[in-house]
């Protein structure tokens, strides 16, 4: 069940998505009903609004939030809207943990393979590159690796029509019996490969 956060910041977005922004949303059905891990390309830091939000009220997105958000302030906004502290630019084995297990509960957990938005006005200290954790978290707890694709939330001053495309899982399956490392970039290829198609429809 959605937390009470998740469940107000749902209602008070409702008008500005389909009022404002008109969101348009695909593939919806491919998102499956158990746990997963959903992952997107990355392009503003307002992508998993447009993200959840077709999915509310009945499902929640739980994510990785930068450790330094969650202060005595932001911190329990933040985990009351899914967010779970991550130390970015480091292997932080305690997150993967937790989406593992939060997927293993059943949760959908959402994820940016690119680590960092792709563009940006400042120089920043991550640069944009796929990286394996989505296919890593998924293998790891057997769950389905659904790309997603997102549109217009990097204009949002404009008022964009923001645009959402969910696709088929990443087949897994025949990654079976391979070693783990071998196994995550096999799937972290199909995934962007993915994610691109499904940006390119939008």
């Amino acid at each position: 069940m959605a937390t009470p956060v998740y469940t107000l910041a749902g209602a008070l977005s409702w008008p500005l998505m389909h009022g404002v922004f008109r969101l348009q949303v695909k593939g919806i059905e491919n998102v499956p009903e158990g746990g997963a891990v959903l992952a997107a390309n990355h392009i503003s830091n307002f992508d998993p609004w447009p993200l959840g939000f077709p999915l509310w009220p009945h499902r929640q997105l739980f994510f990785m939030g930068k450790a330094e958000l969650f202060n005595p302030v932001l911190g329990p906004i933040m985990r009351g809207a899914g967010a779970f502290p991550v130390r970015r630019g480091e292997n932080d084995l305690q997150a993967i943990e937790t989406a593992v297990r939060l997927c293993k509960e059943g949760k959908l957990v959402a994820m940016f393979p690119e680590g960092t938005r792709r563009a940006k006005g400042l120089r920043k200290k991550f640069t944009a590159r796929p990286r394996g954790g989505s296919a890593r978290i998924a293998l790891a707890a057997e769950v389905p690796l659904v790309p997603a694709a997102i549109k217009g939330t990097d204009r949002l001053r404009t008022f964009p029509r923001l645009q959402v495309s969910y696709g088929k899982p990443i087949p897994l399956d025949d990654l079976a019996g391979q070693p783990p490392k071998d196994a995550s970039e096999t799937a972290t290829q199909r995934l962007m490969t993915a994610i691109q198609a499904l940006y390119e429809e939008l």
